[in-house]
């Protein structure tokens, strides 16, 4: 075996293992998000309070630690994974194939892979849209603002595709992984900076017996929510890599399709958590 070959092979062994973590993980994430929303808030909110006090110091710690370690891995390992195969791998996977010879040239390494200022906007895009998306929200109170900022959230996240379509000339595969690695970024970030500082200031006034700060409430919830309404489109945005057509040679733009995919993912959303909601105990 050349060195080549050998390189190639423990290159797909790393590149495989990184896909099964990030599998494996974001499945007890989302799964947990699941619970969490669509279970949980149900069920807690039939607790008398002297049962709640006993129960939710319980069962959140255990429950939450899965949550956040589960984002915090799914985060990383697709980090890891944009960087294999997007910035450190082929650059018709990153770039477009039909950008200037010159200007390709200068945006790849002698080797073939993609230099530092092909991939860079890409991964600042991800550390912008969590800093944009946290202060939209920030404004965002009540539940007809929420709806408004959802809607201008899916036009930040569409713009910021085609930012790197048509000023940084990344391929359509690029574009669309780039998108949902954004919805992820705020995800997880709204994990470890928003959910888990709440919920332990929330867990240890119910453990006191003294009520919840109404800010911490709102703040774990509303994000909360905000992940799961995300998570319906950031899983096609995963997948979408195996579906061509979405992204090039359909007789609609991309930004059109993306849109869409928002829509069907909110409205499917709504509708389980009108579901849950009647889903009752014996």
């Amino acid at each position: 075996m050349n060195n080549t070959s050998l390189h190639d092979l423990v290159l797909d062994l790393v590149i495989g293992a990184f896909r099964w973590s990030h599998f494996a993980a974001g499945v007890a994430w989302i799964g947990m998000l699941y619970f969490f929303n669509w279970v949980n808030a149900h069920f807690v909110a039939k607790l008398d309070a002297p049962t709640k006090q006993k129960v939710v110091p319980e069962l959140m710690p255990r429950a939450l630690y899965w949550f956040r370690w589960g984002a915090a891995v799914t985060w990383l390992t697709g980090l890891l994974l944009l960087f294999a195969i997007y910035y450190h791998g082929r650059n018709d996977y990153l770039l477009a194939s039909g950008t200037d010879p010159v200007l390709l040239a200068s945006l790849t390494k002698p080797n073939g892979a993609p230099t530092p200022a092909a991939w860079l906007p890409g991964f600042i895009a991800l550390l912008l849209g969590f800093a944009l998306y946290d202060v939209l929200f920030k404004f965002m109170k009540s539940s007809s603002q929420q709806i408004l900022g959802g809607v201008l959230w899916a036009v930040i996240v569409i713009g910021m595709g085609c930012l790197l379509d048509t000023t940084f000339h990344y391929s359509g595969r690029a574009v669309f992984i780039h998108m949902g690695a954004i919805l992820g970024t705020a995800m997880a970030a709204n994990v470890w900076m928003r959910i888990w500082p709440a919920q332990r200031r929330i867990i240890t006034a119910i453990k006191a017996g003294t009520p919840p700060d109404a800010k911490d409430v709102f703040s774990a919830g509303s994000r909360s929510r905000h992940n799961t309404y995300m998570s319906m489109s950031l899983l096609f945005l995963m997948v979408s890599q195996h579906h061509t057509t979405l992204y090039g040679g359909n007789p609609w733009s991309w930004q059109a399709c993306v849109a869409v995919v928002f829509a069907i993912g909110s409205l499917t959303t709504f509708l389980l958590y009108k579901r849950s909601a009647k889903v009752q105990g014996f």
